[in-house]
């Protein structure tokens, strides 16, 4: 009998998954799928790797089924529509791993209550993240979990790079820049070699933009800089959250308005950004349909920070040889890719008729162009699993 992989990224009401069966040191995806509405009525769907739906229900009496109760609903699935593999372990995306964890690690419960401390750097993700921890824990305790974050791909910036200038014993405290979506930018560090071999080993800039939205500077494939900090809410503006402000305007809303903490966590977090700007909606493909111009203002605002701080993370490289789109808009909307593109001419970008490659990825950009733009498609499950498989094989050794 095989053994398979669940990968798991909770959110603050839904549960995305993928099984993997372990074929040696690779994978290959059985299922995939989405648990959602779990605070309201759970809704799961699950669908095979061609997208065709495996199956779907839903709970209209929410509030009766307890999330250990909906994650024992879907272990059970798993165990059924694994092609008759057995369940090896579980992975998890976990946002944040401080300055402690920068390489997959063993949920055991004492490195759990470690995460947990981290909560104050991340309160709208990390105890997300850690609820299904548990919850397998006790559904099932012999069943190995491995935490994957956010945070490690970025252990390699410098020094200067996550220093914020704020008095000493800030940085005593943990208040540095560490950096978001980090399972995401490894992924596309493993496959830029096969995509653009002789990119992979120049300067790159990969551009994450989906809901939460953020850039990545590469050299080698390595870290060197981002644009998320301290918080995923640093950096680009997003679909409710601000990106990067002067941080006077929160000491406004705290002085002028008198606002409380949580309310004004509220704003920067929920309220701002693409929805915020345009007062429609935080979906780029609404505000792209939209003939409202405060629409057209988020989309030319949104474009505008991705441009300016490509100059930004361009400068920590000492250069630029390439872009990368990826994740829901930088994978989908040919229009924000064609004003990035085209707002990035003056680095010598110079687009042409895309170019189809393997594996769901685009060439953006003419073959004589001295910077080079691309597509490749995200798979942050898949390098969950990838990750799972690789610690496994490290402990079995």
């Amino acid at each position: 009998m095989g053994e398979a992989v669940l990968a798991l990224n909770a959110g603050s009401s839904s549960v995305k998954f993928a099984l993997q069966e372990m074929v040696g040191e690779k994978s290959r995806l059985l299922c995939h799928g989405l648990l959602e509405g779990l605070d309201d009525a759970p809704h799961f769907c699950a669908r095979d790797e061609a997208g065709g739906i495996l199956d779907e229900r839903t709970w209209p009496d929410g509030g009766s089924h307890s999330y250990e109760t909906l994650l024992r609903f879907l272990l059970t699935w798993v165990d059924g529509h694994g092609g008759g593999t057995a369940l090896r372990a579980v992975g998890h995306r976990i946002v944040h791993g401080g300055g402690v964890f920068t390489a997959p690690v063993r949920l055991t419960p004492a490195v759990v209550k470690q995460l947990a401390a981290f909560t104050p750097l991340a309160p709208l993700h990390q105890p997300h993240n850690l609820a299904p921890v548990s919850a397998i824990a006790a559904l099932r305790p012999g069943l190995p979990q491995i935490g994957c974050f956010d945070t490690a791909f970025h252990h390699t910036m410098s020094a200067l790079a996550i220093a914020m200038p704020l008095p000493l014993r800030y940085a005593a405290q943990g208040v540095r820049r560490y950096g978001f979506h980090g399972i995401s930018y490894e992924y596309i560090s493993r496959q830029l070699p096969s995509v653009a071999p002789s990119l992979a080993r120049g300067r790159v800039i990969v551009a994450h933009l989906g809901n939460g939205a953020s850039l990545c500077a590469l050299r080698n494939c390595v870290s060197v800089d981002t644009t998320m900090g301290f918080t995923a809410l640093d950096g680009l503006m997003m679909g409710t959250r601000c990106g990067a402000i002067d941080a006077g305007a929160v000491l406004y809303m705290l002085q002028h308005e008198r606002l409380h903490a949580h309310e004004i966590e509220r704003i920067l977090y929920e309220q701002s950004g693409l929805l915020g700007v345009s007062g429609i909606s935080a979906d780029m493909r609404i505000l792209l349909a939209s003939d409202d111009p405060h629409a057209k203002a988020a989309i030319d605002l949104f474009v505008f920070r991705i441009v300016r701080e490509t100059a930004a993370l361009a400068a920590s490289l000492g250069g630029l040889d390439g872009f990368v789109f990826t994740a829901g808009i930088g994978e989908h909307a040919r229009e924000i890719r064609e004003k990035v593109c085209a707002g990035l001419a003056w680095m010598g970008l110079t687009t042409g008729t895309s170019v189809a490659l393997a594996g769901g990825a685009q060439r953006l950009t003419v073959p004589e162009s001295p910077v080079q733009a691309y597509v490749i498609p995200t798979n942050e499950e898949a390098m969950i699993v990838q990750h799972v498989i690789e610690t496994l094989s490290e402990v079995d050794a």
